[in-house]
């Protein structure tokens, strides 16, 4: 980011030294309070998240020989979120020690990858919605197409493009040292940026393709979702729906914070580099950045808590499979599908049939 105000000895008003090469002079751990909190908190993700998604991994490779589209993308949900668990711990040293002790080629590549772990969970959640969305409007016809087949090129190249459009962390991002007011050096991993619109490409980039674009695109999904579950009486789907949507709910509420920071830095560039507005900007993103980057790595661990409560009547009855129980959903209807449509059409019942396999296209996650 760039400075805010300059007092007449050359230092910011928020006590760091001058760059003149480098606007990005204050470091968002350079505030003893944000740093603390931050630490405590990935700190909490880490213990939850890692076994949590380790244990969703498992079972999904384990337990479950036919695998539904959702617990495709649920599988690939959980590899993400424990993936980038797995790497709070280095995150923990550098707020815990206030210096980055890891060396360039590990900030660049570890932010990277941190990046690309966000476009890839918000992505996958918007696969959710839209899956689900696609079954139950035509559950005649497109959800007949969408094998699993084509749900894994789908994905991998989701993976790509997540790859793709995380550059601009790769890029911007080198240690550098700062200095504080006592004139303390730390070296810091911090975003590099010579001219202010490159601060506003990378920063905008990642909200609109990370979390507005994807959004929207979900909350469509939903209401076309919940349109056409109020025009059905097989409320049992609604179970599915629920848990995914609890799942879109949670991602937001953990990284609208983190995004909110992100346009209150970008709408600091446009201001001059001594207006008071951009220094109160500064201060507000700088003081805040630690904490709601560290807030959204919640999300990562909250989703096996989600299951957990979804799947608590599997429990008592499946021991440690209640997971994968919960994820097979359709097996439990196997079953019965054939009876209840051998019984409605020996009685003529077409529509209901229809009725009923939406129920069975929608129920992947029951």
């Amino acid at each position: 980011m760039g400075t805010s105000g300059m007092d007449p000895d050359g230092r910011s008003f928020l006590g760091d030294s001058v760059n003149d090469t480098n606007p990005e002079d204050d470091s968002v751990v350079s505030n003893d309070f944000s740093t603390s909190l931050g630490a405590l908190i990935l700190s909490l993700v880490f213990v939850l998240g890692v076994p949590g998604n380790l244990f969703i991994v498992w079972s999904i490779l384990a337990r479950i020989r036919r695998r539904s589209v959702t617990t495709l993308l649920i599988l690939n949900l959980a590899c993400a979120d424990g993936f980038i668990m797995a790497l709070t711990i280095f995150f923990i040293v550098y707020l815990a020690k206030q210096t980055w002790v890891f060396g360039h080629p590990m900030c660049k590549c570890l932010f990277y990858l941190c990046n690309a772990n966000m476009y890839a969970s918000i992505f996958l959640i918007t696969l959710m919605s839209v899956h689900r969305m696609v079954v139950m409007l035509w559950p005649q016809r497109l959800s007949q197409r969408i094998t699993r087949k084509t749900v894994r090129w789908v994905i991998l190249g989701m993976w790509g493009l997540v790859m793709v459009i995380s550059v601009p962390s790769l890029v911007f991002r080198d240690v550098r040292e700062d200095s504080d007011e006592k004139n303390k050096t730390r070296l810091v991993c911090a975003p590099e940026h010579s001219l202010a619109r490159y601060v506003r490409f990378q920063y905008a980039l990642e909200s609109v393709c990370g979390f507005i674009l994807p959004y929207a695109v979900i909350i469509t999904s939903y209401v076309l979702i919940l349109r056409r579950l109020r025009q059905t009486k097989f409320r049992r789907k609604v179970r599915s729906e629920k848990l995914i949507l609890a799942i879109v709910v949670t991602f937001g509420l953990f990284w609208l914070p983190y995004h909110v920071v992100n346009m209150i830095q970008v709408a600091a560039e446009w201001y001059p580099m001594d207006s008071p507005t951009r220094e109160i900007l500064d201060h507000i993103q700088k003081s805040s950045r630690a904490v709601t980057s560290a807030f959204a790595f919640i999300s990562s661990c909250a989703n096996p808590i989600l299951y957990t409560f979804a799947g608590k009547s599997y429990i008592k009855r499946n021991g440690f499979a209640f997971m994968a129980k919960l994820f097979e959903g359709t097996s439990d209807q196997a079953g019965n599908k054939k009876s209840r449509m051998k019984g409605k059409n020996s009685s003529g019942q077409n529509a209901e049939s229809v009725n009923t396999s939406t129920q069975n296209g929608t129920a992947e996650v029951s």
